[in-house]
């Protein structure tokens, strides 16, 4: 059975980082995700945390009787220019040392860089890994890539190839059900294509932006290079979690101990508690059944 963890998001505005692992307790999970906080691995920012911190919130964890299942930084690492890049590895060379002192295996990020600039965005990405790969691999840990969007790769097969040309074992692949739409093909086609490399997955309903030719969403000025999706509960959308179920069973994600299954609800905040037991619920009958 994989991992299910909770994004403990919705609560960053209202908990310490300390207070996290017990409020995830408390809703029925064994383990979460540590996603960017202002105290610890913040947006596009060098960590915060020192040592000290880092060995209380593992002494958090453990008094709550929770497990980090992995960590999630978002920085520039791919460019588009070298120097934001070599910013963004010194950045994840702190992040890796975190992620080792917390005892975790995973840590699950996003591409970045620049849709507009994807090529020059794209070799940043693979300067990066050249120095952070042997690192990585050193360190005996995965890294999981999603293809957010507004990255410069946000189709789902395009980011398959991506990850392919690191050649090596230690990278792997994110669906985020929530970018669905954005993925350029089918669910069952990026998923089957994923196989063995989708190592994780975070779990949220959205609308499909596509629809009404287009004009389900209306920005002004007409033409505006936006992405937009939700991370709303499970049935408030329009995914096929059907579809996602069985394709993650078909793939051996079910049945594998080592993935994960992050529950990704950020747009319900005032119902937080009750949304993510919910999720907790859906995700565990999801997986099993």
């Amino acid at each position: 059975m994989p991992r299910i963890a909770l994004d403990p998001t919705p609560f960053h505005h209202d908990l310490s980082l300390l207070e996290f692992p017990r409020k995830v307790a408390d809703l029925g999970y064994e383990y979460l995700q540590l996603t960017p906080y202002r105290d610890v691995i913040p947006f596009f920012r060098h960590p915060r945390a020192d040592d000290d911190l880092v060995d209380a919130f593992a002494a958090a964890c453990s008094d709550a009787g929770v497990q980090i299942a992995s960590v999630l930084p978002v920085l520039r690492w791919s460019g588009p220019d070298r120097e934001t890049r070599e910013t963004a590895v010194k950045q994840w060379k702190r992040v890796i040392e975190i992620t080792k002192r917390l005892g975790v295996d995973t840590i699950n990020t996003e591409f970045s860089g620049r849709p507009e600039r994807a090529e020059e965005s794209e070799a940043q990405f693979y300067w990066a890994m050249e120095e952070l790969l042997p690192i990585i691999e050193d360190a005996d840990l995965r890294v999981l890539i999603d293809p957010h969007p507004d990255d410069f790769v946000e189709d789902g097969l395009e980011a398959l190839r991506v990850i392919r040309g690191l050649n090596s074992k230690h990278v792997g692949f994110v669906f985020v059900t929530a970018h669905t739409f954005h993925h350029g093909e089918d669910m069952d086609t990026v998923i089957d294509a994923a196989g063995d490399m989708l190592q994780l997955v975070h779990v949220a309903d959205t609308y499909d932006h596509r629809r009404s030719h287009g004009l389900r969403y209306v920005t002004n000025p007409p033409g505006n290079a936006v992405r937009v999706h939700q991370h709303l509960p499970v049935g408030q959308g329009d995914v096929d979690f059907d579809t996602f179920w069985a394709a993650l069973d078909r793939v051996g994600f079910t049945q594998r101990e080592d993935t994960v299954a992050v529950s990704s609800v950020f747009g319900d905040d005032e119902h937080a508690d009750a949304v993510a037991q919910m999720q907790l619920d859906v995700i565990t009958a999801g997986l099993g059944r």
